[in-house]
């Protein structure tokens, strides 16, 4: 009897711990986190992309979408904004922590959200646009261009409920907000000190999404969890920048050219290899202008050829300069931080241009110099005669005996000189006919 009891209080208490465990993992709630702490450019779209769908996988029920950016590209800034407007989860845009911005590209991104929050002492704003591939746009470009911005940013923040005309002076007028004027301006909706902070705030809230649904949020202790980056987005994050791209580029052709120099050496190649491959990489992800990079090429030419010719540093220079324009409009954008600026490409340029004449000067001489080496350079040595040579005969020179051909008569033990080398057959004068030449030619002439 006391076994039976015993045994029903360890099931009550079996099922009472179970109940209570799957009560707790439902009533979990998570909150994703992604951070945009760089300028925006295609990989951005991406990871902001991927990481809506990891919020569903991971069934979150909001994503936080963390601003601290100078800006970036236009396009890409565009695609985020259609994958906000679209997201099936609702989506929080918050610039932070203190100190932070959303300047440019990340306004626009900051006013898509479901809720637009900043952290204090943050600005954003100065969504004025700029031209891709540098250079000034005539006064009708200009206005279309702005017009189409300002309409772009007038259409989401009317659907959210915001202050559209100062949206719109951000873009005609570069106008920039500190997180008190845009929160009293009705330009964000909250601001909160960080995002624990922010999603309390936002619990019980009544939100309505871009298809004009309305939605509570239920976010009573919620778990922040961040969102996580693929192998190939942790590889590539760091190295797209134009100015790091373009010193691996130039690193790695050297590499790769004293490796073809100087077979055996291995590592200048594989590193170099490595170099151009990841420079490459980080290229592909920034919108190319094809005649920096048909510059850049020349410039190799050019170096290649000075290193031939003789045009007195002609082409040195002309490649130096094909070089180094060629480096400042690779990049087809006007956006600094996505620029090589003309320090950078001088400082690069000038050091690869010297290194890599040097280079193929020692090639190209190494090539042309005569090998000294071998029985070649037995030419003009002395040797012993060992039998007549009436034409043929044997010498002794080197240590060794050779077979030894000459148009005169010369008898054994008289010594030699090496005129010919014809594989190990040698072709010998007389050193007396030699001395009877060279005196020959200094005797004194008569006159008349």
């Amino acid at each position: 009897m006391r076994f039976s009891r015993l045994g029903s209080w360890i099931c009550c208490g079996l099922l009472i711990a179970v109940t209570i465990t799957g009560s707790s993992s439902a009533q979990t709630v998570r909150a994703l986190q992604v951070d945009i702490n760089h300028v925006i450019h295609p990989l951005t779209a991406e990871i902001v992309t991927e990481a809506l769908s990891q919020a569903q996988t991971k069934k979150a029920v909001i994503v936080v979408i963390r601003l601290d950016t100078p800006g970036g590209l236009l396009d890409a800034t565009q695609k985020i904004v259609q994958a906000i407007l679209h997201s099936p989860i609702p989506v929080v845009t918050y610039v932070g922590p203190s100190g932070g911005r959303a300047a440019s590209a990340g306004f626009m991104i900051l006013m898509a959200g479901d809720v637009a929050s900043m952290a204090p002492g943050t600005n954003t704003g100065a969504a004025h646009p700029v031209l891709m591939g540098g250079g000034k746009m005539d006064e009708v470009m200009n206005q279309k261009v702005e017009n189409d911005t300002a309409a772009a940013v007038r259409a989401v923040t009317a659907k959210r409920g915001r202050n559209s005309k100062l949206a719109q002076q951000a873009v005609i007028e570069s106008r920039a907000f500190t997180d008190r004027e845009a929160l009293e301006s009705n330009l964000v909706d909250i601001v909160a000190d960080n995002v624990p902070a922010l999603l309390k705030l936002l619990d019980g809230r009544t939100i309505q999404r871009f298809n004009k649904e309305e939605q509570i949020l239920k976010l009573a202790n919620a778990t922040i969890i961040p969102y996580e980056m693929t192998r190939r987005q942790k590889v590539l994050l760091p190295l797209i920048d134009p100015k790091l791209a373009f010193i691996m580029l130039a690193i790695g052709i050297l590499g790769v050219y004293v490796e073809f120099t100087h077979p055996g050496l291995i590592a200048p190649g594989v590193l170099g290899a490595i170099l151009v491959i990841l420079g490459l990489m980080s290229l592909t992800m920034l919108p190319i202008n094809w005649a920096g990079a048909a510059l850049l090429v020349l410039g190799f030419a050019c170096f290649a050829l000075e290193a031939t010719m003789t045009t007195g540093g002609i082409l040195a220079v002309g490649g130096t300069i094909s070089m180094v324009l060629g480096a400042v409009l690779l990049v087809n954008t006007d956006v600094p931080e996505l620029s090589i600026d003309w320090g950078t490409a001088i400082a690069v340029t000038l050091p690869f241009s010297l290194i890599s004449i040097f280079l193929l000067r020692l090639t190209i001489q190494s090539f042309r110099l005569k090998t000294a080496t071998g029985i070649e350079s037995m030419v003009g040595e002395i040797g012993l005669t060992k039998t007549d040579i009436n034409p043929d005969g044997q010498v002794f020179c080197r240590g060794q005996w050779w077979t030894a051909y000459s148009g005169d008569s010369i008898p054994e033990g008289k010594e030699v000189k090496i005129t010919r080398v014809h594989g190990l057959r040698l072709t010998v004068e007389p050193t007396d006919k030699t001395d009877r030449s060279n005196d020959a030619n200094d005797s004194p002439r008569e006159t008349v």
